[in-house]
Order: structure tokens, then sequence, then C-alpha cells
């Protein structure tokens, strides 16, 4: 299959070396220069989108995935796919579904789980929005670059699975860092801790798998002096993304709101911008109850 892959980023690039490697003929763009195992680099994103059966994108923001998807779909071939595994807003992914539509291009809005350790080692959890004919054709890339992929209905659906997962990923990881710190202070010891908790009703892929206390629990960025698996200031944008669409649909989420607000402190006031989320746990040992 000829891929064109649009963003060769620390997700993007492990990504398209996986599809190069397991033979698919991989083209790829960025903005900065870069060099990926098994991949022709082009000159634009446009080259890269020309004759391919398949345009990945792995990109920033909705803005950013707007501009690209106006430079490469006139340029793509009629029946090819338009595969975006972005982190963006709703809205954006059914806009741009709307244009690629229109010139006769399935799209597939399908952001991931995982981070860079699941890009590098093909272990990604895709959720995919989109037409099914479109994501069974797809299907053999998501097993090549992931573990898991499950199609959540139209276009935008994959973006909605994302933004309500990393709420809860989000608040799950604040309470989890409360819970500890408050521990610290009864008096019970952090292993102790996670002992009870991590095969009782508090358990949670923020204290089985993230661990955030050093030296407890599986390994995890806290015993690494908090360097970002998956940074404080991507939770605090996909926290906000899961704001505004709960505006737009006026859906009441308020410990989602209380998260994001505690994010935005945190990586915007405090010393929480380049450390991993899971950083909450020091700034709680630091503060007392006002």
């Amino acid at each position: 299959m000829q891929i064109g892959f649009i963003g060769l980023g620390n997700m993007g690039r492990p990504m398209a070396e996986n599809l190069a490697h397991a033979g698919h003929m991989v083209r790829g763009f960025d903005t900065v220069s870069v060099h990926a195992e098994g991949v022709e680099i082009m000159d634009s994103a446009a080259a890269t989108a020309a004759d391919a059966d398949i345009v990945i994108t792995m990109l920033p923001n909705g803005a950013i995935l707007k501009s690209v998807a106006a430079q490469i779909i006139p340029d793509m071939r009629a029946d090819s796919i338009f595969l975006d595994c972005s982190t963006v807003d709703v809205q954006s992914a059914r806009e741009i579904s709307e244009m690629a539509n229109a010139a006769n291009v399935a799209t597939l809005d399908a952001p991931v789980s995982g981070g860079i350790g699941g890009a590098s080692a093909g272990t990604l959890t895709f959720m995919v929005g989109g037409p099914e004919k479109a994501f069974l054709t797809a299907k053999p890339l998501f097993d090549i670059m992931g573990q898991k992929s499950v199609h959540c209905g139209e276009s935008g659906n994959g973006q909605a699975a994302k933004i309500c997962n990393n709420m809860i990923l989000g608040a799950t990881m604040i309470v989890t860092c409360e819970a500890f710190a408050l521990a610290d202070k009864l008096g019970l010891d952090r292993q102790s801790m996670f002992d009870v908790v991590s095969t009782s009703s508090g358990y949670s892929w923020s204290m089985n798998a993230y661990c955030p206390a050093p030296g407890i629990g599986p390994n995890s960025p806290a015993d690494n002096f908090y360097r970002p698996g998956f940074s404080a200031e991507l939770m605090l944008k996909d926290l906000r993304l899961s704001q505004q669409a709960a505006q737009t649909v006026a859906a009441d989420t308020p410990l989602g709101q209380a998260a994001t607000q505690l994010y935005q402190t945190f990586v915007e006031e405090e010393e929480g911008l380049g450390k991993d989320f899971s950083a909450m746990l020091p700034r709680f040992e630091q503060r007392k109850r006002c």
C-alpha cells in the first residue's frame, strides 16, 4: 500500500517507521528536517499526499490540521482515505470530513492512546470515527501501528471518544495524587497504600499502570524525575477540548471543569510545564488545605 505520512514528530515518526518496516511504501513530510527509517522524505505535504492510497496525519492542533487538509485534499486521489491521528476538537474533525467528502475522499478521525512508547512499540489504541468501509480498509495499518482499534461510529466520534477518555484520565490522576498526599499526612506507607488500592475498588489505570509515586508499582515517569511520557501541557490541551465539547452540547462536567482548572494552574502558574501529568503528586505534597 502507498502511504503518505504528514507530521513526523515524536509520535508520527515511529508510526511511519513501523509501517515502512512492515513493507509498505511510505512517503513522509514534516515542516522541520527529519529522518525516518524506511520513509522517503518529500518536500511538501501536497507531494506526500499525491497518489497515496491512504494519507495519515499526526499534527498538533485543529487549526494546523485544517490548513494541511486544505493543501492536500485537492491532490488526493478520488476514493483514497484521509486518516487523521491527531487529537483535535470534534467540530474540526467533522468539517474536514465534509471537505474531503466533496472531493470523494473518505476520512477517518483516529486519535490514539499510548504515548511515545506505544508509538515506538506499535501498541497504540486507536479510537476511530468515519465510514466502516474506510475503517476496514485501514485496519491492517492500525494493526501494525497499534494493538487495538475501535470503530466508534460516524466522523468526529473518534475525537469524542478520545476527549472523554482523557477527561477521565486527568480527573483520576488528580485524585490519585491527592490520595497519596493524604496517605502521607496520615502516616500510611505508600507501598501499603498501593497494595490496597491497586487490588480494591480504588483501582484505576492511573494507580496500577502509571503510578505517580516514585518507586511504587510498574516503572513510570515518576521513576524518572517526572520526565514526560504524557506531558501536563498535553493533558491540559485535551481537558480544554473536553470542556469545549461539553459547552457545545451543554453537558454538565463539573469534575472535568475542575481538572481543567487545576492543570491550567499547574502548567501556567506553577512548575508543571515540561513535566509529566503525574507530577501533580509533588504539587499536592507541598500544599496544605486552605
